[in-house]
């Protein structure tokens, strides 16, 4: 319970340094930035999987990068889900932030993982 409030926590920073770095991804602030990172993490969970099983000849043809499109479905989902809070100005723009996402996550969670040994 506490690595996933963790993982919610790191995605809502990505989230709002993405937001911070480009002015085509908008949010209204921190608080919704956690919003959409519990949002996120529920696609995550559901959505997710069955995009990946459905997707999986693509993905393997695409040596994963179609990966990529699917973080970008879910971002897209997570700007319905929260509407004018949390804004994506396109197909392109929700890839590029899926990548930039991914990467600060991966920084973020070896960060937090060096301070815990």
């Amino acid at each position: 319970m506490k690595s996933w409030l963790l993982h919610i926590l790191v995605n809502a920073v990505a989230i709002f340094l993405v937001s911070v770095l480009f002015t085509a991804v908008t949010i209204d602030g921190f608080g919704w930035a956690l919003v959409a990172a519990f949002i996120l993490s529920i696609l995550n969970a559901i959505v997710r999987p069955i995009l990946v099983v459905l997707t999986l000849p693509i993905t393997i043809i695409s040596l994963g990068l179609f990966l990529f499109v699917i973080n970008a479905i879910t971002l897209l989902l997570t700007d319905g889900f929260l509407g004018s809070a949390f804004e994506i100005d396109g197909f392109g723009m929700a890839i590029l932030a899926a990548i930039i996402i991914s990467l600060l996550n991966l920084i973020l969670n070896s960060l937090f993982k060096d301070a815990k040994r």
